[in-house]
Formats: structure tokens, C-alpha cells, sequence
């Protein structure tokens, strides 16, 4: 490499990290090595038939009276194979949001990674914080660039939830493949098992619910899920596996501790002894 490439005396970084240009991390990375943006690694000829990726399900982000609370399941499974019991699918954005995923999950840490270095590049640049409808459009800006590998199969389909200061509030996103964005009110639910879990969340979520009241209708939800669908890890007290739980609030993101979610998991399979179905609604 040319000795103009870097800093006074062929030293330090390379010129183009000391240029002025856009706050965006991604924009830098389309300069400068677009083969690191979502896609740029696309399989050339598309992906061989037969072939099965690891695939993650199921994720759930629900609001309540403190912020949000965003959980998933462990499994990660190749076809009919179990392939992972202990994957973490909820992840930080930063200090005030989540993202958790479903689909391929090689490509879905990578979007994870490159979005966190998304914002903390803004921030550093910019001196303050994205607002949190911001972060969720640089996400989806990440999900379109990913959409030539999820027409070949190895899609990505994420939850964004954070607290909004503006707003003093938890908000929610939910994405499409090719990047559509809406905004979900109450709760919203990603994966294979979805149905399943949204199922449960009708009957069992109420706005403004208390921490552990959400935890324990979420616990319940991903138990549902996993009572119908293969793909989806209920609560594995054998091996000690529990659903990974995360809250954003007005003081940052938290990861609810395994000994927590024990508890509950614990609660909720006791209660299934007897009601193999999980708690009743009321009909009116």
C-alpha cells in the first residue's frame, strides 16, 4: 500500500478513518469494504439445494409499565436437527435498545454487530445518541442490504425494542425481509412459532403489566410455542436452559439473570402438572 494510505510518517491509521464524511458506520463500510455490509458475501449461484443453515425462533418483544421486555428462545436447529440449545437471540443495540432475531443466525450476529457499531459510530460522531425511530431505520436500511441472501434462503427477521426518552416510554418494531418497518402496539412476536406464542399473548398480555406479571406471560407463551412447533426450545430444567429474557427501561438494558427466569420457568411448569394447556382466560 502507498505510503499517502496512512497518517504523517506512514504511521497511524489509514487516511480514510481520519476523513470527514456521513455519521454512518455502514456508509463508511460501502466506501471503503463493501463485502462487510449484509449481502456483500452473497453465495455466488445462489445456495446449493438441499443445503440447511442453523435457524433461530422464536423472539418476543412486549411493552410494559416500566419499558420493554424483549425474550426468545434458545434452540437452533438445521432442518429436523437440533443443532444449538443455549443460543442468545436477544442482543443489545445499545444502552437503550434490544434486537432480538428468527431466521439464519450467521447472518443475523453479523447484522447485530455492524448495527451496534452503527450506533456507537453515530454517537461518537455526532456527540449524542440517535433518537430510537432512528435506530429502527438504520436497521432496516441492514435488513434490505441482506435481501439478495434472503432470497436465497438465508433470511434474517428481527424485533427492535428500546425505551424512549422523548416519549417516556418502550417502543416496538417489527421488519419484513425486504426491510418493511412497522411500528407494533402492546407486543410483537418473530419465528416459526409465532403463532403460537402470539395465541397465548392475546389471552394472557394487559397493558401496563408489572415486570414479573410480563415475564411470567411471556415464559408461558414460549412454552406454547414450543409445545407446537419443533423449531422452538421450551424451558429445559435438565439442563438448566432457560428462556433469555432482556428489559429496556428509562435506566438502560438489562438481562434478566438465569436464576430469575428459573424461578418463573419453574412456576409455569409446575402449573402445566396440572393444566397441561397453561392458564385459562376468561370467556367474557
Amino acid at each position: 500500500m502507498g505510503a499517502g494510505a496512512y497518517g504523517a510518517g506512514g504511521q497511524g491509521l489509514p487516511a480514510a478513518f481520519l476523513a470527514a464524511g456521513s455519521s454512518s458506520f455502514m456508509d463508511f463500510l460501502r466506501a471503503q469494504a463493501p463485502e462487510l455490509l449484509p449481502g456483500g458475501r452473497a453465495p455466488a449461484g445462489g445456495v446449493p439445494a438441499g443445503f440447511e443453515a442453523p435457524h433461530g425462533t422464536t423472539v418476543i418483544a412486549a411493552s410494559y409499565r416500566d419499558g420493554v421486555l424483549v425474550a426468545g428462545d434458545r434452540r437452533v436447529t438445521m432442518g429436523n436437527v437440533i443443532a444449538h440449545r443455549e443460543s442468545e437471540k436477544v442482543q443489545p443495540g445499545d444502552e437503550h435498545s434490544a434486537v432480538a432475531f428468527a431466521g439464519t443466525v450467521g447472518p443475523a450476529l453479523e447484522m447485530i454487530r455492524l448495527f451496534q457499531l452503527e450506533l456507537e459510530h453515530y454517537e461518537k460522531v455526532e456527540g449524542a445518541p440517535l433518537s430510537l425511530e432512528g435506530k429502527a431505520n438504520r436497521l432496516t436500511t441492514l435488513i434490505r442490504g441482506n435481501l439478495e441472501m434472503a432470497m436465497q434462503g438465508l433470511a434474517v427477521v428481527p424485533l427492535f425494542a428500546g425505551f424512549d426518552p422523548d416519549r417516556g416510554q418502550g417502543r416496538i418494531w417489527s421488519f419484513d425481509v425486504t426491510g418493511g418497518r412497522t411500528e407494533e402496539r402492546d407486543f410483537a412476536v418473530s419465528g416459526s412459532g409465532s403463532p403460537y406464542a402470539r395465541g397465548a399473548l392475546k389471552k394472557l398480555y394487559r397493558p401496563g403489566m408489572a415486570e414479573r406479571e410480563l415475564v411470567t406471560a411471556v415464559v408461558q407463551a414460549l412454552y406454547d410455542a414450543a409445545d407446537d412447533d419443533t423449531a422452538t426450545g421450551g424451558p429445559d430444567p435438565v439442563r438448566q436452559v432457560y428462556p433469555l429474557v432482556a428489559l429496556v427501561t428509562r435506566d438502560g438494558y438489562r438481562r434478566v439473570a438465569d436464576q430469575e427466569v428459573a424461578a418463573v420457568a419453574g412456576e409455569v411448569l409446575d402449573g402445566r402438572a396440572a393444566a397441561p394447556d397453561g392458564p385459562r382466560a376468561p370467556v367474557v
